[in-house]
């Protein structure tokens, strides 16, 4: 189990004035807006057209927020960062880490990382996460979290991320 991660201090949110709160249905619009700026930034990044899933709707992010628990961060009103995460049986899954391409880099995705780490129920055994092949800079910064690919089957072009309590796992 991974009991450690709920206990584990997380530090204040790293930009000033930020705060983080949950989700409604109401920050629907903006977390679309701000997925598909996240994907056209990571996009750019590394140097390719390729920018996912933009078939997402409006009524999709809606449907997520009823499955997932997803955190927002703020700053004087405006959406700069979300996660969200579910238990999956003996998984907790983490996804959509977003944060604004105008605040990359400091230090708020690793924030929501361990927020959302932080939130794991006490009887889950690993936790997961899924990102792009090509997403060079989300990949670093989880596996500096201590996350570790794994072979296990995952989309074309998507790479599987795990964090196991047990060290021997990893």
């Amino acid at each position: 189990m991974i009991s450690s991660m709920s206990t584990r201090p997380l530090g204040a949110l790293p930009i000033e004035g930020a705060i983080v709160q949950r989700a409604s249905p109401a920050d629907a619009p903006e977390l679309l807006v701000l997925q598909r700026c996240c994907w056209v930034d990571e996009a750019i990044a590394n140097d390719t057209l390729d920018i996912p899933a933009l078939h997402e709707t409006l009524a999709d992010v809606r449907a997520w927020l009823d499955a997932w628990t997803t955190w927002c961060v703020r700053v004087d009103g405006r959406l700069v960062g979300a996660v969200r995460a579910y238990q999956d049986g003996p998984s907790w899954d983490i996804g959509r880490l977003m944060v604004a391409p105008d605040l990359a880099g400091q230090g708020l995705g690793g924030w929501l990382l361990r927020h959302a780490e932080a939130h794991a129920p006490a009887d889950v055994e690993s936790i997961t996460l899924f990102t792009g092949s090509q997403s060079v800079r989300n990949i670093a910064m989880y596996e500096r979290a201590g996350f570790r690919r794994t072979p296990a089957s995952a989309p074309p072009g998507i790479v599987r991320l795990v964090k196991h309590n047990d060290p021997d796992r990893q």
